[in-house]
């Protein structure tokens, strides 16, 4: 059975709450429990971990080399200005893929740079929480 790691980062235990006309009314709780289960589909188990700590996220990319397939990511604002997640993603060998509830190349013009995306097989925006499953189907294909 194939493992994937979904990451939440900065700000992301807020969803529910923090501007729900961009984010939508699901907690992050909700959406993770999407994952889960479309995981379960799949025939693949999906870990979830969140952290609002920039260290504590390259620490959790690094250690995922060990243990997953792969890894799904939702850095948050650390996507704009996180060379520290883009290197750890860069350092371990397992596909990536990038993931956004809102499209940010619509939104402010610093969100239309991603640190990330170059050390990522994909990146998914733009479809609120079904982005997530969107990305985990496309991982799943990209390592079967």
């Amino acid at each position: 059975m194939k493992k994937i790691l979904l990451i939440n980062g900065a700000n992301l235990n807020m969803l529910g709450v923090r501007e729900p006309e961009k984010y939508g009314n699901k907690s992050l709780v909700d959406i993770e429990n999407l994952v889960i289960s479309r995981g379960k589909d799949l025939d693949v188990n999906v870990d979830v971990w969140q952290s609002n700590n920039e260290g504590e996220i390259v620490s959790k990319i690094q250690q995922a080399r060990e243990i997953y397939d792969g890894i799904l990511i939702n850095a948050g604002g650390y996507t704009h200005t996180s060379v520290v997640i883009r290197d750890a993603i860069a350092s371990v060998d397992i596909p990536v893929v990038e993931v956004h509830m809102t499209n940010t190349m619509a939104r402010e013009e610093f969100r239309h740079t991603s640190l990330i995306s170059g050390v990522c097989i994909a990146t998914v925006a733009g479809f609120g929480e079904y982005s997530y499953i969107l990305a985990l189907d496309g991982l799943i294909n990209y390592l079967n």
